[in-house]
């Protein structure tokens, strides 16, 4: 059932990358029918060319904005960020401890599915109920 409900996200994903693409390629279509003529073959590729050029900048300015770490409390270092530092000290380590889990983690969902249901719901519910600073 959990495999089911991945595959089908899985799909979901892929129509809408698939659907952007078709969009992508029929607004270049778009605007170098309507350049070329002005501008010709040649003047009408680098309009399109710049265009999406600039939309690729903005997306990107937008993403890099909203992927931006906020700065954690002075004096006190995250869980999450020593385990980073960890990783980036010893990469295959962390590979080698990436995919143990990974493999318990399917092992665990293939054979009780109710029982990484039950440990998913302790682990959000212990970070819901430990106390704000």
């Amino acid at each position: 059932m959990i495999v089911r409900r991945v595959l089908n996200l899985a799909a979901a994903v892929a129509a809408v990358a698939a659907a952007a693409g078709v969009c992508v390629v029929a607004a270049s279509y778009a605007v170098f029918a309507l350049a070329r003529v002005w501008l010709g073959p040649a003047g009408a590729a680098a309009v399109v060319a710049a265009i999406f050029a600039l939309i690729a900048v903005i997306v990107a300015a937008v993403a890099v904005r909203a992927a931006s770490p906020k700065p954690p409390p002075k004096g006190e270092e995250s869980q999450v960020d020593k385990l980073i530092g960890m990783a980036k000290e010893r990469p295959f380590a962390a590979m080698a401890a990436a995919a143990v889990a990974a493999a318990a983690v399917i092992t665990v969902s293939i054979r009780n599915p109710g029982a990484l249901t039950t440990i998913l719901s302790a682990f959000v519910a212990g970070n819901a109920a430990r106390p704000r600073k």
